[in-house]
C-alpha cells in the first residue's frame, strides 16, 4: 500500500519535463515499415513470377520515383527549384558510356563512378547557379543543362550528335548479367532486365532511406530554415551556403546515378535523349505536384498517378501533354498541397514523419523514471 502512495505521488511530483518526451515515429509510420518490407520482398520476387514487360515498367516507376524524390530534397526542402536536373541525368548517362566504352570498366561499377563524378562537377556548377535567385536560378539550371548537351554533342568518341550504343560485351556479358542468367535460366537480354531492375530497386530504396535519414538530422532542419528564410536562418547560425552546397552535391550524386542505370538499361543514348527537359525535369516536377511537395510519401503516390495516367493515355498523341497539364492546374488549384499532402493534413497521416513532435509519457512509464 505504501509503494503504491509512493508511485502515486511520483506521478503527481513528476517535472513537466519528464511527462513528455520528443517523438518523430507514429504508429502509421511503424505500420507503414512493416508493410512496405513486406513489399520490397515482394518487389524483389517480381522477377520470378512475371515477365519482361512487368520488369520494364517497374524499372521506369522505380527510376522516376528516384529522380522525382532528389528533385523534392532539392526544391521541396531547400527551396531550390530547378529545371535542369536533366543536366544530371544526362552526365551520369554519358560517363557510365565513358568508363564502359574507353577503359572497359564494368557497367554497375560504372554507375557508381558516373554518380560520384556527377557531384564533383555540381561543385563548380554551384557556385555559378547560386548567385541566382528564384526564377534567375530556374531558368539558369535549365542553360547549365543546355551547355552540358552541347559539350556532349561535341565529343565524338560517345557518338558526337547522333550518339552511340553500349557494345553487347558490356550489356549481355558483364558480371552479374552472366550470374543472373545462369541462376534464371535467361537469354542475356533478358536477364539485363532483370539485374537493372533489381538495381533500381536498391536504388529506389537507398535513395528513400538516405532522403529519410537526412531530413531527420539537424541537416534536415538547416534546409527548412533555408527554404523558410535564408536571412533568418543564417542570422541562427546555418551556413547557409555550405547547407545547399553539400544537398546540390548530393542530388546531383543520385540523379547522376539514376541517369546512368536508366540508359544502361536501353543500351543507347544521344544528346537530346540523355538532356530532354521534357523526359527527365517536367515530368518529374509533375509528379512531385501531384504527389505533394515536401514529402517523402508524395513522389511515391505521384509517380503511381503518373504511371497510371501514362498508362491509360498514352494512345491519344498530343492530347496526352495536354491532359496532363490540365490534371496538374486542377491539383493544384484545389489542392494546393497534392494529393497527399491533402490527405496527410486532414488525417494528421504520416507515413515518413520527419517533424518532432512532444508525446505525453503513460502513468506507468512516469513510475518507471522513463
Amino acid at each position: 500500500m505504501a509503494e503504491t502512495l509512493a508511485g502515486q505521488a511520483r506521478q503527481v511530483t513528476a517535472p513537466a519535463s519528464r511527462r513528455y518526451r520528443i517523438a518523430t515515429q507514429t504508429r502509421a509510420s511503424r505500420i507503414a515499415a512493416i508493410l512496405g518490407a513486406a513489399f520490397l520482398a515482394f518487389l524483389f520476387a517480381v522477377p520470378f513470377l512475371a515477365g519482361r514487360a512487368l520488369i520494364q515498367d517497374l524499372f521506369f516507376v522505380l527510376t522516376m520515383l528516384c529522380l522525382a524524390q532528389y528533385w523534392n530534397l532539392l526544391a521541396g526542402f531547400a527551396g531550390l527549384v530547378s529545371v535542369g536536373q536533366q543536366a544530371f541525368v544526362g552526365l551520369g548517362a554519358y560517363l557510365m558510356f565513358a568508363f564502359v566504352i574507353l577503359p572497359g570498366l564494368d557497367p554497375v561499377l560504372s554507375i557508381l563512378l558516373a554518380g560520384l563524378v556527377s557531384a564533383v562537377v555540381a561543385m563548380p556548377t554551384a557556385f555559378v547557379v547560386f548567385r541566382l535567385r528564384g526564377p534567375y536560378f530556374a531558368i539558369g539550371t535549365w542553360v547549365v543543362a543546355e551547355v552540358f548537351r552541347l559539350l556532349a554533342a561535341q565529343y565524338k568518341a560517345l557518338g558526337g550528335g547522333t550518339g552511340t550504343s553500349l557494345p553487347r560485351s558490356a550489356t549481355n556479358d558483364s558480371f552479374l548479367v552472366v550470374h543472373v542468367a545462369d541462376w534464371l535460366d535467361l537469354r542475356s537480354a533478358a536477364a539485363r532486365d532483370v539485374v537493372t531492375y533489381w538495381l533500381a530497386l536498391v536504388l529506389a530504396v537507398f535513395t528513400v532511406l538516405l532522403i529519410y535519414r537526412v531530413l531527420r538530422s539537424r541537416a534536415g532542419l538547416a534546409l527548412a530554415a533555408i527554404r523558410d528564410s535564408e536571412p533568418a536562418a543564417s542570422s541562427v547560425g546555418v551556413d547557409a551556403m555550405r547547407t545547399k552546397l553539400w544537398v546540390y552535391m548530393l542530388c546531383a550524386f543520385g540523379t547522376g546515378m539514376t541517369g546512368a542505370l536508366i540508359y544502361l538499361q536501353t543500351a543507347r543514348i544521344s544528346p537530346d535523349a540523355a538532356f530532354s527537359v521534357l523526359d527527365w525535369t517536367a515530368m518529374v516536377i509533375f509528379i512531385v505536384v501531384i504527389g505533394g511537395i515536401g514529402s517523402i510519401e508524395g513522389p511515391i503516390v505521384g509517380v503511381v498517378v503518373f504511371f497510371a495516367l501514362q498508362d491509360q493515355l498514352a494512345g491519344f498523341g498530343p492530347w496526352y501533354l495536354m491532359l496532363l497539364g490540365a490534371l496538374a492546374i486542377v491539383v493544384m488549384m484545389f489542392f494546393p498541397k497534392g494529393l497527399w499532402g491533402t490527405l496527410a493534413d486532414r488525417y494528421d497521416l504520416h507515413l515518413f514523419p520527419v517533424r518532432r513532435r512532444f508525446e505525453m509519457l503513460t502513468r506507468s512509464e512516469i513510475a518507471g523514471g522513463k
